[in-house]
């Protein structure tokens, strides 16, 4: 397995870093989440046609690059450094690997085609209102009724839902749980009996809603793949949806790093640049070691997806959990580091420690990622709500 990055990987970083330097600076981020749709339409739209980063990971045979889970993760990072409000991470990251992974091949053509096009940005519900990570948390119903169904219930934390084109909704049959009797519709985020509720978010940076479903009338060719089946592609989807987010978590720890060490060269105490003080040192190593610890779970789970397929829940488990507590850890401390400005909404501490926060509880918290991974160890462990 390779570490290193490949040249062509390395202009992927360098053309990525370049960019959001230039579009993405805080004064644009904090712009943006003044406007409507909670992100900046025009760097969506650079982002998805200009670059071409919607189709990064999409086969070529459905009009994507065709490239793998390391070059996503190159973006992911990059976006996770400026805490950039975008769809990205919902189209991209969950719901393609979503359609891939359940879809039929017309099913594939159109949907993941118009994403790798940068022509929809999709919203995806794929729990309740608990937020409880994987199947077990879906609590919308999907009834059958002579050839066509009915959606009725709600989902919560839908990223970005109020400005979104499509809803990829995960819903179970009546009387089912877990795994079972699971299915993944499309819907039109304008269609009839949908209700969005915008919630308040302690992260600023990612909107999220929650979704009421009232009686939606469903065909049957808005239903991904064949019904009631779709269990085990959906939590193999989601492993790669925490990879990403893995990845975007060492990209905010780094951030608040160099953020961090900037500001201690800066700041002057007692005559010296309070860097120079060995408690300060010592905390800036903890930071260093933390990220670094991070980095390599993160590049590994990508590896993982692109060549040991059989080891993706496990690298995703370690990576989730590892980068979120970095992520979290680093955040925390960068905001005790430069003091008093620290704790000001004008300076962007605050904006990380929130979305770390956030991150960490997304698709299952750390503590639930390593019970998750006792289990897969054969260590008898018992998958729980999220804890923190």
């Amino acid at each position: 397995m390779q570490f290193a990055l490949t040249p062509e990987q390395e202009l992927i970083r360098e053309v990525a870093r370049g960019f959001f330097d230039e579009k993405a600076s805080s004064a644009k981020m904090r712009a943006a989440l003044q406007t409507s749709a909670g992100y900046d339409l025009n760097l969506w739209a650079a982002m998805a046609h200009e670059m071409g980063w919607a189709g990064i990971a999409i086969p070529e045979a459905y009009g994507g690059a065709g490239l793998g889970m390391v070059e996503l993760s190159i973006l992911q990072h990059e976006l996770g450094r400026r805490l950039v409000p975008s769809p990205f991470f919902s189209t991209v990251c969950v719901a393609a690997p979503l359609v891939a992974a359940i879809a039929d091949e017309s099913q594939k053509a159109e949907l993941l085609g118009h994403i790798a096009r940068g022509e929809v940005r999709v919203a995806v519900a794929l729990t309740g209102r608990r937020g409880l990570p994987g199947c077990e948390g879906i609590t919308a119903e999907l009834r059958a009724s002579r050839g066509r169904y009915q959606l009725m219930g709600e989902s919560g934390l839908v990223i970005h839902a109020r400005a979104c084109d499509v809803i990829l909704v995960a819903a179970r049959a009546p009387g089912t749980k877990g795994r079972e009797g699971v299915s993944v519709v499309c819907l039109d985020a304008s269609g009839a009996g949908i209700t969005v509720e915008e919630l308040v978010m302690l992260d600023l940076t990612r909107r999220m809603s929650l979704l009421r479903f009232d009686n939606v009338e469903i065909e049957r060719d808005a239903v991904l793949g064949e019904s009631e089946t779709a269990g085990d592609a959906l939590e193999n989807a989601l492993d790669l949806a925490r990879i990403a987010l893995a990845a975007e978590a060492v990209g905010g720890a780094e951030w608040t790093l160099e953020m961090t060490c900037a500001y201690t060269k800066q700041r002057i105490q007692f005559a010296r640049s309070i860097g120079s003080f060995q408690a300060v040192k010592h905390r800036l190593a903890d930071m260093m070691v933390l990220l670094e610890a991070a980095r390599s779970a993160s590049w590994y789970a990508a590896c993982v997806v692109d060549e040991l397929e059989g080891e993706i829940a496990e690298a995703a488990a370690i990576a989730k959990a590892c980068c979120c507590d970095a992520f979290y850890r680093c955040a925390a401390d960068a905001i005790q580091l430069h003091g008093g400005i620290g704790f000001t909404w004008e300076h962007d501490a605050h904006l990380y420690f929130k979305r770390a926060r956030a991150v960490a509880s997304l698709f299952g918290s750390p503590a639930w990622q390593r019970e998750k991974l006792a289990s897969l160890m054969g260590l008898g462990a018992t998958v729980a709500s999220p804890g923190f």
